[in-house]
């Protein structure tokens, strides 16, 4: 199993960072790469609260927590993060990361059923003590709901054609493996795009709707901005076209204001704005995507969040 490497590591923490003993959250821990980052710049009162979906992030963040107090970690979503820092007593925060990317762990296991690339069972879920399997969802959904799932959160644009061909293999043999899933639409799709998979958008929207994962990110990015103190910053790192364009226009939103009526009377200035973005759109370097190629689809955003 290859080791995870933290995408954009110094450029996401050295954006959030700003007080050495402020409160910060990491919504996605993974194996803690951006955490003991941050960890490393923070002052004896400072605070990191780590969420992950995955128990065996969990477990590695719970050896991160008993060696350093000023660490604690959430077993859920990011979604939820409000509720875990309540639980502890704790409002608000002086910054947030999200990493919205599957790890190097999850993929390169064959056994959580993320990848195509070496067989396993279907299973595809963040957390595995809960929820459906990709196995199960492929076992009972009707044709037309896996067409839309595959068209909505994967942009596959035959996503009918793949979904009638899975249903009418169902009925022949349970489809319960990846690269049995895999092959199938290999033999299934018309027209394969140079250097991906015929699978990949599959795979990706399977993922994407077993886990919520453009509705956590929705619910996630109010959460976090309600949370932010002011002049807190916000990280955000995404990895596919859907995710990013849903953090950009979230933080154009914010920064712009609520729409109001043109005759309403009131002034330019006075409109209430949340949030700032903080330059450009950061990609990893030549080099970075070079020592590892996993980082090379990554974008990170960054906004602070306004003095009302």
């Amino acid at each position: 199993m290859s080791e995870h490497i933290s995408v954009l590591l110094h450029e996401t923490v050295d954006g959030v960072f700003t007080d050495p003993n402020g409160i910060y959250v990491d919504g996605t821990f993974g194996r803690g790469g951006h955490s003991r980052a941050l960890l490393a710049k923070l002052g004896p009162n400072g605070r990191l609260i780590g969420i992950d979906k995955d128990p065996l992030a969990i477990a590695c963040a719970e050896q991160l927590a008993a060696e350093d107090s000023r660490f604690s970690i959430c077993h859920g979503s990011f979604a939820n993060m409000a509720d875990f820092l309540a639980e502890r007593g704790l409002g608000k925060v002086t910054g947030v990361m999200m990493d919205l990317g599957v790890s190097s762990p999850q993929l390169d296991q064959a056994e959580r059923g993320f990848s195509f690339m070496k067989d396993g069972p279907l299973d595809m879920r963040m957390d595995t003590t809960s929820g459906q399997s990709a196995a199960q969802w492929i076992a009972t959904v009707d044709e037309e709901t896996m067409a839309n799932v595959f068209y909505e959160y994967g942009e596959e644009r035959y996503s009918r054609r793949l979904a009638k061909a899975i249903v009418e293999a169902r009925r022949a043999e349970p489809i319960t493996r990846t690269q049995q899933l895999a092959e199938l639409i290999k033999t299934a799709h018309p027209r394969w795009e140079k250097n991906k998979h015929p699978a990949t958008r599959c795979f990706q929207a399977i993922r994407i709707y077993l886990n919520s994962e453009l509705d956590d990110l929705k619910t996630g990015l109010e959460e976090a901005v309600n949370l932010l103190a002011p002049d807190g910053h916000l990280a955000v790192i995404s990895f596919h076209s859907l995710e990013d364009r849903m953090v950009k226009l979230f933080i154009r939103e914010k920064e712009k204001g609520p729409e109001l009526p043109p005759d309403l009377p009131i002034q330019n200035v006075n409109i209430p704005r949340i949030l700032k973005h903080l330059g450009k759109a950061i990609m990893p370097s030549d080099a970075e995507v070079q020592a590892n190629p996993r980082s090379r689809s990554a974008v990170l955003r960054l906004a602070v969040k306004v003095a009302q």
